[in-house]
């Protein structure tokens, strides 16, 4: 497969997923224009993948309008609505191409990011493709002010959780590697399937590139009142900082502990100087005795019980927080080895 990846003589299959749900407003058009594009790019043999996620609308019966009128279109059908994380791999799982390309269907990315992400591949031999709005050279357009702020810095939270630095982990517009999407196993049903792909071939040392992207909602604005598919921000948000945790839990988990530990620390170091300071009066004026650091501690105790108590409770919140650190430091490493594992015995037997 890479041999003939690498091969620019060669034609590449390639296969454009379309998860849908709730679309009818917008279907046959964007359809229509992808189709268009593909007609006249003769670089490429095509096959496009429609995933009817459950629609309750005309979608699935547009859909297979246009699977009559062409050939090279497949559609499946979910019979009740199973989220994104289903649709992708149903997709991934039913296309015959040797490079697979996942296009959101509002076209909010233009269909020239298809050839992009396709030439990046041929050119690089790469395993995945991502298009991204936020790096260098990348643009968002008429795209509402809530949706862009919580997108953009929830990808900034996953790159500061992510070993490997990239600019967009929740974008769904990619391009893969047939062999190497295939051979990933996933798991995840919603919005988070995508953080999860990458988490995954961060693990099995996927090869990752970001192309500059143009996340345009220009046309997509136009048909707000009329889809019912629009995500719902603030549980996508949400779920995406929950999935930011899969990269690197522990740097949480140790970072709040640490923070504790300081606090902590600066309680009880306080506490031991005043003590002390208590402690060398009590020697000079009465000479020392067995009980009189003892005294000194009590007396500590008496005038400040709060430092004592908060100090107290937050040091042993620190060591718990800085326990399941290491635990998942360490639950992680397990698991980053197993699924590497699998994952070569799944390719090696699928081989």
């Amino acid at each position: 497969m890479q041999q003939t990846l690498l091969n620019k003589t060669t034609i590449p299959f390639i296969s454009i997923i379309l998860p849908c749900y709730n679309e009818e407003a917008i279907l046959e058009v964007n359809v229509n224009a992808i189709i268009n594009y593909l007609e006249t790019n003769t670089k490429y043999k095509w096959e496009i993948v429609i995933v009817d996620d459950g629609s309750n609308d005309k979608t699935g019966e547009i859909a297979d309008n246009l699977e009559n009128n062409y050939s090279n279109i497949k559609v499946i059908h979910h019979p009740c609505n199973l989220n994104l994380g289903r649709a992708l791999q149903t997709g991934f799982c039913n296309t015959k191409g040797d490079i697979i390309v996942v296009m959101d269907i509002d076209l909010s990315y233009s269909v020239e990011h298809i050839g992009s992400m396709v030439d990046k591949i041929m050119e690089t031999s790469c395993d995945m493709v991502l298009a991204s709005p936020y790096m260098k050279g990348g643009k968002v357009t008429n795209v509402p002010f809530l949706r862009k702020v919580m997108s953009l810095w929830l990808n900034r939270f996953m790159r500061f959780s992510a070993q490997q630095k990239y600019h967009t982990y929740t974008g769904m517009v990619r391009a893969y590697k047939a062999d190497f999407i295939r051979n990933i196993n996933l798991k995840t049903t919603d919005y988070e399937i995508n953080p999860e792909i990458m988490y995954k071939a961060m693990i099995v040392r996927a090869r990752i590139i970001e192309i500059p992207a143009h996340l345009d909602w220009t046309e997509q604005n136009k048909f707000l009142d009329k889809r019912t598919s629009s995500i719902r921000i603030i549980k996508a948000f949400f779920s995406g900082i929950m999935a930011a945790f899969i990269f690197r839990p522990y740097i949480f988990f140790l970072g709040i502990g640490s923070v504790l530990m300081f606090l902590s620390l600066f309680e009880l170091i306080w506490l031991l100087i005043d003590t002390l300071k208590d402690f060398k009066q009590s020697i000079t004026l009465e000479g020392s005795t067995l009980n009189s650091f003892s005294l000194s501690l009590a007396k500590q105790f008496a005038n400040n019980p709060q430092t004592f108590i908060v100090g107290g409770i937050t040091f042993l919140a620190a060591i718990q927080m800085l326990s399941l650190g290491f635990l998942s430091l360490q639950s992680k490493r397990y698991f980053e080895e197993l699924f590497h594992l699998s994952t070569s015995i799944k390719k090696n037997s699928d081989n």
